[in-house]
């Protein structure tokens, strides 16, 4: 049976999205940004600085909203029944180079922007045909921390292009090399990160991880697609690009200061 594009499954969706997105309206914030007054009378040049305001965030309600689910993806996907075997038997490893460490404790633990972010909402998916599994999440961060962690992403294909982690008692061969990425949100960067099992074997595994980070705004998301078998590109890219749409949509509709 063909797999159907999820690319397909999601057009209709993010054509509405761009709809509702160009309707937005001008927001105070950008009102008061377009200039000051000709003149300044003299009473104006004595008043005290305007304190800044508090960072605006999503409500825990809005970045539930900003996730994605099964019924974007369409068949095969759907909810996930619990964390594959892999993540422990390959996943969980280290390696002598800091940089290349550090993306195997991110993939891990999945803190892709490091502990000191803030995951807001999160949601895991499972492919009942291939056996991958895609974890999403909406992220809250600095600004320059999340750009911070992109850049150090980007860096990663010649840093860690290809080197040796051990798992297990066990030695694996890992690629890194950079994902095309669809051109959404503010900032981005694609991994595809691949590592094979050492073994004489000829059934020895290799799993390969899909990895996408998305700065939107002062907001990001992280996606994780990876598997034992056929981990479908397309599905990465469809994650991307409808959530990156959908939490753009959810900022513009509301936010609350704190």
């Amino acid at each position: 049976m063909p797999r159907p594009s999820a690319r397909t499954v999601i057009a209709s969706t993010l054509s509405v999205g761009l709809l509702s997105a160009s309707a937005c309206t001008v927001t105070g914030l950008d009102k008061a940004i377009k200039g000051v007054p000709e003149a300044v009378s003299p009473a104006a040049t004595t008043s005290p600085p305007r304190t800044p305001a508090a960072a605006p965030t999503l409500t825990e309600a809005q970045a539930r909203a900003a996730l994605i689910g099964a019924d974007d993806l369409g068949e095969p996907w759907v909810p996930t029944e619990g964390g594959a075997t892999w993540r422990d038997a390959m996943l969980k490893a280290s390696a002598e180079s800091a940089d290349c460490g550090r993306l195997l404790d991110a993939l891990y633990t999945e803190e892709l922007f490091g502990p000191d972010a803030r995951t807001r909402a999160s949601v895991g998916l499972d492919d009942e045909w291939d056996e991958a599994q895609l974890r999403y999440q909406v992220v809250a961060h600095r600004t320059e921390d999340i750009d911070r962690t992109l850049a150090w992403l980007g860096g990663l294909p010649d840093k860690c292009g290809e080197f040796t982690a051990t798992a297990g008692g066990g030695t694996m061969a890992v690629e890194v090399s950079e994902a095309k990425m669809p051109e959404v949100g503010d900032a981005r960067q694609g991994l595809r990160v691949v590592l094979s099992a050492v073994s004489e074997s000829d059934g020895a595994p290799t799993l390969t991880l899909h990895v996408a980070a998305v700065r939107v705004g002062d907001d990001a998301i992280a996606v994780t697609n990876g598997g034992l078998g056929d981990v479908p590109a397309d599905a990465t890219a469809a994650a991307v690009e409808l959530g990156a749409r959908r939490l753009t949509e959810v900022r513009k509709r509301g936010r609350e200061r704190v």
